[in-house]
């Protein structure tokens, strides 16, 4: 299972949209500076929206997805939808 995340960092006041097998793991390394895209949220970036989905390919897809909205409009949405 490969879950799609959505991540906020009050510091940047950013989101970063990931897919990961690893979720804990994959949070603790965004937190840790070491991802080049989200260092300078880190610490402090929270989950704030997951989804499932079988496979990697069906991850990347959906990740894709989202991202090609480039829209924070639509991010709050999900997030809001699914809480």
């Amino acid at each position: 299972m490969y879950y799609i995340y959505l991540l906020f960092s009050l510091k940047t006041n950013k989101y970063y949209v990931g897919s990961t097998v690893d979720l804990q793991g994959r949070i603790k390394h965004h937190n840790s500076g070491s991802t080049p895209s989200t260092k300078a949220g880190a610490p402090g970036w929270e989950i704030r929206y997951t989804e499932t989905v079988p496979d990697r390919a069906a991850a990347l897809k959906r990740e894709l997805e989202i991202k090609k909205k480039k829209s924070r409009n639509y991010i709050e949405w999900l997030i809001q939808k699914g809480n």
